[in-house]
């Protein structure tokens, strides 16, 4: 049998292995229905892509659903089609599923095995640290049928996962590693301030911290979040709409700065009941920006650092910078992870130290609501969607096969 024999397979089905279809079933972006992902994801069939001798074919089957594929829709902060030069995009930057086709130089991988794709997509591989994010700066992500990876993004899929479990943690769990554990060198008897600790980066802090040994302190917005995040592992929580007020919202007037201040004050204080001493935390686990890094840099302690990945309520940052240099704070900027760090971290699922937590599996044909209920901020935890699986709760190919042929 050829590549040219089979053009398009249904949804939750899948050829014989290595069989490549000439199409493949993909939800697209274009420019021209930028907006909400209700409007921006919309399904096509996609010719299949060629790949280069250092990458490889995975059939998806599942694939998790992150931030960065709503800007891919919204065209915004940046149009990212521009960036990679294609009229199109498919989204995605996590899955789980199966080697399909290998390049000529991999030579780790072979085809049938299970994997999950870690998303950093080196520019030049082997010769420079530069790097894309494969799903939002590649137009070659995983909600669609068949994605193309370079053979170094592949990782094993640990074996207790489902197709879903496995496809939900990757972004978001391999860049909180790589925060705590490489950059902000998190130590053992150290204290943590998590903001969004309920949110898909925040749910793998909390674990990081225990696992290292530290004390974590979540900061929520619900009852239901603070619950998750006693469950998984922090040694207190607070509730950040008991102190709305600390929030950095310009412009600001001179009453308004005070306020603030004096808000921020009382929120280290609640740390210290939480701590039961008068202490600040050595870390601030940052991705939120504009609107709480004026009190992480105040919250921290003297030599205490602020690692930061993201700034979802905006990049332009504003703080009394007195507090950083007299108190001889760090500002630690973290971006993703390299295959080392993630390999490292992904171990720790492998022998169940750190667990996804996701919250809801969406059908395929969900795959623009999935996205819209995030943009609406009515998701926490992590979240995937069903691809190639045609149901919830399989963990092997062969299990998949079995159920393909009923």
């Amino acid at each position: 049998m050829t590549d040219q024999t089979i053009d398009l397979v249904p949804i939750g089905q899948t050829p014989p292995l290595g069989v490549v279809p000439q199409r493949m079933k993909a939800f697209v972006i274009r420019p021209e229905r930028f907006g909400p992902p209700t409007e921006s994801f919309q399904e096509e069939a996609m010719p299949v892509w060629d790949i280069a001798p250092d990458e490889v074919l995975v059939w998806v089957m599942a694939a998790g659903v992150n931030y960065n594929a709503i800007w891919a829709g919204l065209g915004q902060p940046v149009n990212i089609l521009k960036s990679h030069g294609l009229p199109f995009h498919i989204a995605g930057s996590d899955a789980s599923g199966v080697v399909w086709k290998v390049g000529s130089a991999v030579r780790n991988w072979k085809v049938g095995d299970e994997v999950v794709i870690h998303c950093n997509h080196l520019v030049e591989p082997g010769t420079s640290e530069l790097q894309t994010i494969w799903g939002y700066e590649t137009p070659d992500g995983s909600f669609a049928q068949i994605t193309r990876v370079q053979g170094q993004q592949l990782l094993p899929k640990p074996k207790h996962l489902t197709w879903e479990e496995a496809a939900s943690y990757g972004l978001t769990y391999f860049t909180a590693h790589r925060m705590l554990i490489d950059r902000a060198e998190i130590q053992p008897g150290e204290d943590v301030l998590v903001w969004g600790a309920g949110g898909g980066l925040g749910v793998f802090a909390l674990q990081l911290c225990k696992v290292a040994g530290c004390r974590a302190i979540a900061v929520v917005s619900r009852p239901d979040k603070a619950e998750l995040a006693m469950e998984l592992g922090a040694y207190g929580v607070i509730d950040r709409n008991e102190f709305s007020d600390l929030q950095f919202r310009p412009p600001e007037s001179p009453e308004q700065a005070k306020t603030r201040l004096d808000t921020t004050k009382a929120f280290g204080k609640r740390i210290w009941e939480i701590l039961g001493e008068k202490k600040s935390v050595e870390v601030v686990f940052e991705h939120v920006g504009q609107r709480t890094f004026p009190a992480s840099i105040w919250l921290a302690s003297k030599f205490g650092r602020i690692v930061i990945c993201g700034a979802t309520t905006g990049y332009e940052l504003t703080f009394d910078v007195r507090h950083l240099w007299m108190s001889q704070k760090r500002i630690i900027g973290s971006h993703f992870a390299d295959a080392d760090s993630a390999g490292r971290a992904n171990k720790l699922v492998e022998r169940g130290l750190v667990r996804p937590v996701m919250t809801e599996c969406f059908a395929w044909d969900a795959i623009p609501e999935a996205h819209q209920r995030m943009y609406e901020n009515k998701l926490h935890g992590t979240v995937s969607v069903l691809v190639g699986a045609p149901r919830e709760g399989l963990k092997t190919f062969e299990e998949t096969l079995a159920v393909q042929k009923g």
